[in-house]
C-alpha cells in the first residue's frame, strides 16, 4: 500500500504525551494540581491530586474547606493554600503546589473527525489543518500550531477510522438493476475478502470477475481478471490481487440469465395486451349472444 495520506471524513485519535503550558499559565477549571501539606492534622493529611472544581475552587477536604485557585499563576495558588491553612487551621504548614494536567490535554487528547475543511479541532487550542498529510507530517503540524501555547509539546497520532479510502464492489444484476457496494480500506483486503462482504456469488452472477483500477492517467484504467476457480477451490494467490483505493471490483451476471430476464421484459407486454384482447372478444361475445336471441324471436312474432 501506498503511505496513508490523511482526508475527510477519516477519524484520528490523539494522544497528548507531553503537555506543559508557557510561563506564566493561568489555573483553570478542570485543571488537575498536585498538592502536599507539611504540618496538617495527624489523621486528616492533605497529599495528592486536587480538580479545580467549578468556581474555581479547590477542596482539601474537611476540616480545611476550599480555596479559590483559578486565574492564579501556580506559585499564585500555592500561596492562597498556604495563607488558607495558616489563618484557619494550621500553625505552620509547608505547602507544594504542582500542575499535574490541564483541562486543555483533555480537549487534545481523544478522537478526531477530519472535517470537510480538512481540519482536526482541538477545542480551546483552536483548529489545525491535516488534509493531504501523512501520520508523521499530522504529527508535526500539530505540535508545531500547539507551540504556540505549550512548551515543547508531544503528541502520537494514528488513524482510528479509515474512512477516505474506500473500494467498490459492482454486481450486474442480469437485467434486475446493478448493485454498488462501498468499503472502507483497512490495508491487507484481498478479492476473496472483498466478495466476502457481499457473502459471496449470487444466483444471478457468473465467475467472470475483474478488477477495475484507475490510474493517474486520463482515460486509462487497468483490467486485472480474477480466476473464480483458482482463488477459491485451489487456493491460488496469481489472481487473489491485493484491493487498493479506488479499485472496483466487477462481478458480471450469468448470460443465460440476463437473457431469460430481457425475453421476459419483451414478452411480458405482449401478454397483457394479447389477454386485454382475449379478454375483450370473450365479453363482446357473452354480451352479444342474447341481442342475436332476442332479434330472433321478434323475426318469429312478424
Amino acid at each position: 500500500m501506498p503511505t496513508y495520506t490523511i482526508e475527510p471524513p477519516d477519524i484520528l485519535v490523539i494522544d497528548a504525551t507531553h503537555m506543559v503550558p508557557r510561563h506564566p499559565y493561568h489555573l483553570k477549571t478542570l485543571d488537575i494540581l498536585g498538592i502536599t501539606v507539611v504540618g496538617t492534622l495527624p489523621d486528616q493529611p492533605i497529599t495528592g491530586p486536587f480538580s479545580i472544581e467549578s468556581g474555581g475552587l479547590v477542596n482539601l477536604g474537611p476540616p480545611y474547606g476550599t480555596v479559590k485557585v483559578a486565574g492564579m499563576t501556580v506559585d499564585e495558588a500555592r500561596i492562597a493554600v498556604e495563607d488558607h491553612l495558616r489563618q484557619n487551621f494550621l500553625k505552620s504548614p509547608q505547602v507544594t503546589v504542582s500542575l499535574l494536567q490541564m483541562s486543555g490535554s483533555q480537549q487534545i487528547a481523544g478522537e478526531h473527525l477530519v472535517g470537510p475543511d480538512g481540519t482536526v479541532t482541538l477545542g480551546s487550542f483552536g483548529s489545525v489543518s491535516v488534509v493531504g498529510h501523512t501520520l508523521a507530517s499530522a504529527k508535526m503540524a500539530i505540535e508545531w500550531h500547539l507551540s504556540q501555547f505549550l512548551e515543547n509539546p508531544e503528541v502520537s497520532v494514528d488513524v482510528y477510522a479509515y474512512n477516505s479510502k474506500v473500494y467498490y464492489i459492482v454486481t450486474q444484476g442480469a437485467g434486475l438493476g446493478d448493485g454498488v457496494h462501498r468499503f472502507p480500506i483497512t490495508g491487507n483486503e484481498t478479492v476473496l475478502d472483498a466478495i466476502s462482504n457481499v457473502n459471496g456469488l449470487t444466483g444471478v452472477s457468473s465467475k467472470r470477475i475483474w478488477i477495475a483500477r484507475p490510474s493517474t492517467q486520463p482515460g486509462n484504467v487497468q483490467i486485472l481478471p480474477v480466476k473464480w476457480e483458482a482463488i477459491t477451490a485451489q487456493a491460488a494467490a496469481e489472481t487473489n490481487y491485493q484491493i487498493l483505493p479506488g479499485d472496483r471490483v466487477f462481478i458480471a451476471e450469468d448470460k443465460l440469465i440476463a437473457f431469460d430476464t430481457t425475453l421476459g421484459k419483451i414478452i411480458s407486454p405482449l401478454e397483457r395486451v394479447m389477454g386485454f384482447a382475449l379478454l375483450g372478444t370473450g365479453v363482446a361475445t357473452r354480451l352479444s349472444g342474447p341481442v342475436l336471441k332476442g332479434g330472433g324471436n321478434r323475426q318469429n312474432n312478424f
